[in-house]
């Protein structure tokens, strides 16, 4: 029996280390082309690109207030981590594709070269002084570098999930890449983290990002920063004057209904179905006790996301509760009517049993989790465009706009050559 566990701890050593060597050889092949365009570009005038405008769509007549507004095009969205931020990212890249617009793409990968910093030489065919319309692809904020890429009257955006559950999500999604993990003992490696999170993280450790604070990171300050450091209350002075609106996860739908009215879109600009979503069994019910400890490791993040969750409330409470009542049934009737003709039996399942390889999501390593879905037969004419898109997965909708996702194709080929 000795025998057979030394083998097996062997076997396990020698997959861990040959997993680490080709995660940053990877990491590597990226990265000096990163290096060699992170030379700071001079400060160009702001854009000046002249926007499509929406036919039959110049204007829109607000039910709330009565007044007329034109759509707002040019956007910004930061897609943080597991907030939701896949299903906003394909709200967005319908709405482009419908209107014409022009996107700011990643370049080899689905991201901007994420966790460095953005620089606008990782766009897609950038060109210096080119202007684009909208940008909604993973990328550690900087702001500069993104206005460079946009007109004046851009609408940021981004969104915010109470850091407890983003934990528990990305510690389930990325432990297997994160080497800090690997030597945390017994089989609930997570509350093994939360029980002593000191004895296991290192701020420079490889992807530690992932463990701490990881939304603050995203918006590309210091994740290793306490909750009282005064640089804390500074980002988050920062975020609002950057930021037109953050929404909250939790409140999903009053978050869209709130950025229907301040993009002056109309519902059926914000339909969606649910993606990236994880099977019920994959996720690590918190209990009270892990959420407090959760939320006090990632005390930035919790600060981050008060702040803006009592933002969003005030906006509800402007907006008018019974309106906002009204129009989130009224979502949720078209999101329901939409479910009936493209999802065939009306919900997702799990990657084995989605028929369409079009259809399945990226995987975390090691792991089928990560739920899709199958897309009904014999659709109306008028509505199949629209549910394939609704029900594409981010990296196969990159690749149909065009992006070369060669880095992520060979780290997905990866995965299923060296299961851990």
């Amino acid at each position: 029996m000795s025998h057979h566990l030394s083998k097996s701890g062997a076997h396990k050593f020698i997959l861990g280390f040959l997993f680490t060597c080709i995660t940053m050889a990877l990491y590597c092949l990226s990265t000096p082309a990163l290096q060699a365009s992170t030379q700071r570009l001079p400060v160009t005038p702001p854009c000046t690109y002249q926007t499509p405008t929406m036919q039959g769509r110049n204007t829109y007549l607000s039910r709330g207030t009565r007044e007329r507004c034109t759509p707002k095009l040019n956007l910004m969205f930061l897609k943080t981590h597991k907030t939701a931020g896949s299903t906003i990212l394909n709200i967005l890249l319908r709405f482009g594709q419908r209107n014409q617009l022009k996107f700011a793409l990643p370049n080899s990968r689905n991201d901007f070269f994420y966790p460095a910093p953005f620089d606008r030489m990782q766009v897609k065919d950038y060109r210096p002084g080119a202007c684009f319309n909208i940008v909604c692809n993973h990328m550690r904020f900087n702001a500069p570098e993104v206005e460079a890429l946009l007109p004046q009257n851009a609408f940021f955006f981004t969104i915010l999930r109470d850091p407890a559950l983003v934990f528990e999500s990305s510690f389930h999604y990325y432990k297997k890449v994160v080497p800090l993990t690997w030597r945390i003992q017994g089989e609930d490696k997570l509350s093994g983290f939360l029980n002593e999170p000191k004895r296991y993280f290192s701020p420079v450790g490889f992807n530690s990002y992932y463990l701490k604070n990881l939304q603050f990171f995203d918006l590309g300050y210091d994740n290793s920063l306490e909750p009282e450091d005064p640089a804390v209350d500074q980002a988050i002075q920062a975020v609002s004057e950057r930021f037109q609106l953050v929404l909250i996860s939790e409140y999903f739908e009053e978050s869209l209904i709130l950025l229907k009215d301040a993009l002056c879109w109309q519902i059926d600009d914000l339909l969606f179905f649910k993606l990236n979503a994880r099977r019920d069994a994959s996720v690590s019910q918190l209990r009270p006790e892990q959420t407090a400890k959760a939320r006090d490791w990632n005390g930035a993040d919790w600060k981050l996301y008060r702040h803006f969750n009592t933002s969003l409330w005030a906006k509800v409470d402007a907006y008018g509760r019974k309106r906002m009542e009204r129009d989130v049934r009224e979502l949720r009737r078209r999101n329901t009517e939409m479910s009936a003709i493209c999802i065939d039996g009306g919900t997702a399942v799990e990657e084995g049993d989605i028929r369409d390889q079009s259809m399945k999501p990226w995987q975390p390593l090691g792991e089928s989790s990560i739920l899709g879905y199958n897309l009904r037969t014999n659709i109306d004419q008028k509505y199949s465009e629209l549910c394939r898109k609704m029900l594409t997965p981010e990296i196969h909708y990159l690749a149909e706009l065009g992006v070369n996702l060669w880095i992520t194709r060979l780290w997905g080929w990866v995965k299923v050559i060296l299961p851990l």
